[in-house]
């Protein structure tokens, strides 16, 4: 049952969307602003209820995209400044977070489950970039739009899906080392798959490609991991503030480029969100099913459907402004992003309530960066 004070805050949202749609009837401006609102609420009231908690950075996300869609003219530069500007430094910045959350003894404890990582990486490496190849060529959008679906494909796995395989009762341990080890293999792989699915979209450069990953990627990682070594504990601050600054960063990583992108979604943007949304189940169904037919445990058939389900589109946004396409190659990016996180949030719910016949208790932590990617 829900009490009058959670009404109340159900109340704002449903307030303010009365007043999105009366302002769009008579055609006026700030119609945009109270969508924005609209989302930005039921953003606030979701953290009030366990079951709806994890979708509250979803609601902000699609708060980002709203506004950027309706107002981007705020969003391309300030005073002079292009915005476009902060976007790598952003995603340096939640690498660096990363880093600092893993610990030697982490990585060390990756040796113990060598056939789960595998298999795991294995599927997330051509289930994902085979999927968008695919899709890429059944739908009839522009090269660089196309192009964009198989980069998504083809980065490593978000950190969204270790805090899905936590609520999900997976094997969380399994998840953070299948995470680790797809993003410092990206600047192999992600080059290298995209050179061979996307070559005829776009003109990918592997060198550049594999350089530009490793500085956005491993530098930070290494990075993040010196500071834990060196660090931990002495700036607790930071350590608090880390995961904020990550949310905060993947929300003007999605308006800058929804802004850039804005007169190609709305061309194209129903057809990117199907496209989009088969690409992610796809990924969860035959990440799962190829782990059952490979008899594994229930728990670790669950972490790999999450892992090669969901993907670091935070990461595929960042390099294709380094491709020069940030609005076109990275319109798949920021649609893939609140899909990739209602969908796992919905599908970690789901499983919550149906714990794993081999349920046992892991004492691995999820990364502390909420679905920041």
């Amino acid at each position: 049952m829900l009490s009058s004070k959670n009404w109340q805050l159900l109340l704002i949202p449903l307030l303010c969307l009365a007043a999105f749609i009366v302002l769009s009837i008579l055609h006026k401006p700030v119609a945009g602003w109270m969508l924005t609102l609209a989302f930005i609420s039921l953003g606030v009231s979701f953290r009030r209820y366990p079951k709806l908690k994890g979708f509250s950075f979803t609601m902000m996300i699609f708060a980002a995209f709203i506004v950027a869609m309706y107002y981007p003219q705020y969003f391309i530069s300030v005073g002079g400044f292009k915005l476009s500007l902060l976007i790598i430094p952003l995603l340096q910045v939640i690498m660096f977070g990363m880093g600092s959350e893993l610990s030697f003894k982490e990585l060390a404890a990756i040796v113990k489950m060598p056939k789960g990582i595998l298999v795991g990486v294995i599927c997330h490496y051509t289930i994902m970039p085979l999927i968008g190849f695919g899709l890429a060529n059944i739908f009839s959008f522009p090269k660089e739009i196309a192009a964009g679906i198989i980069l998504v494909g083809c980065c490593p796995s978000g950190l969204a899906s270790n805090v899905m395989a936590y609520l999900a009762r997976a094997n969380l341990a399994l998840s953070v080392a299948v995470t680790t080890v797809s993003t410092l293999l990206a600047p192999l792989f992600t080059p290298l798959l995209m050179r061979l699915l996307a070559g005829k979209f776009i003109k990918v450069d592997f060198w550049d490609m594999a350089w530009d990953t490793t500085r956005v990627v491993i530098i930070p990682i290494l990075a993040g991991l010196l500071f834990d070594k060196l660090l931990r504990g002495r700036l607790k601050w930071l350590d608090k503030l880390m995961p904020v600054i990550s949310m905060a960063g993947i929300g003007l990583i999605i308006v800058v480029i929804t802004a850039a992108g804005r007169d190609s979604l709305i061309k194209v943007g129903f057809l990117l969100f199907v496209a989009v949304f088969i690409h992610n189940v796809l990924g969860y169904t035959l990440g799962y099913w190829f782990s059952r037919l490979l008899r594994f445990k229930e728990r670790d058939c669950r972490t790999i459907s999450l892992e090669v389900g969901m993907q670091n589109s935070g990461l595929a946004a960042g390099l294709a402004l380094l491709m020069g396409g940030m609005g076109t190659v990275g319109l798949a990016a920021v649609i893939f992003g609140p899909v990739m996180n209602i969908s796992g949030s919905s599908l970690s719910t789901w499983w919550h309530g149906k714990p794993p016949k081999d349920d046992e208790e892991t004492e691995a932590k999820p990364i502390g960066l909420s679905t920041a990617s």
